[in-house]
């Protein structure tokens, strides 16, 4: 027994030792740990369109310009003249409203004159001819004879409207007071009365028979 273990032993001293597992070399690195993805880039918002560029006005046309200008000019300058002229011909208006009821009260005065060769009458009427050469020499007029023409509510101002047997209805009969314009422009209306037309006739009164009488 002791002999077999002895062979035994020999033998496994004589099998050479097991290698080693070769160690890893010192200088190996340890495995990385995992990079941590990336996260993706936003994707870019697209740019807005720019808008169209506005077209660029035309070069105007400055000899048209220059004439528009210069006609606007000349008509104003024509308006101003015009304009001013209106207010030295019609500045004194007020003073001759005024003077009016004077030059109506001399012709009622002469109208009812019964001795027309009278001094006094005479001079009087030296007085109204001389009134109305002043007004005529500012530009006033007394208005024509207006009995038998139409009203024109623009000119004349009706005071009365009566039946009239010679006079259509709407035509002036009488005329109250004398109108005026100023150079051509009216500067008192006539007071008229105007025509209601022709008055009916009269009922026939019938005549009593011979039974009744």
């Amino acid at each position: 027994m002791k002999s077999a273990m002895a062979e035994e032993m020999k033998k496994k001293a004589e099998q050479p030792a097991p290698e080693a597992p070769e160690s890893e070399p010192s200088d190996a690195k340890a495995e990385k740990p995992a990079e941590p993805e990336k996260p993706a880039e936003p994707e870019k918002l697209a740019e807005p369109e720019k808008p169209d560029e506005p077209e660029k006005p035309a070069e105007p046309d400055w000899k048209v310009l220059y004439a528009v200008t210069l006609a606007d000019f000349d008509n104003y300058k024509k308006r101003a003249a015009r304009d001013r002229e209106d207010v030295y011909r019609y500045a004194e208006s007020d003073i001759l409203k005024d003077v009016l009821p004077v030059v109506d009260n001399l012709a009622l005065a002469l109208a009812n004159a019964k001795d027309k060769e009278n001094d006094f009458v005479k001079g009087v009427q030296l007085v109204y001819d001389g009134l109305l050469k002043a007004l005529a020499d500012h530009g006033a007029k007394p208005m024509a004879e207006l009995v038998g023409k139409p009203l024109d509510p623009n000119l004349h101002e009706a005071i009365a409207t009566l039946p009239s047997p010679e006079h259509d209805e709407g035509l002036i009969t009488t005329v109250v007071k004398t109108g005026w314009t100023l150079n051509d422009k009216l500067l008192r209306a006539a007071q008229v009365v105007v025509s209601a037309g022709k008055p009916p006739a009269p009922a026939a009164t019938e005549q009593p028979t011979e039974a009744e009488k």
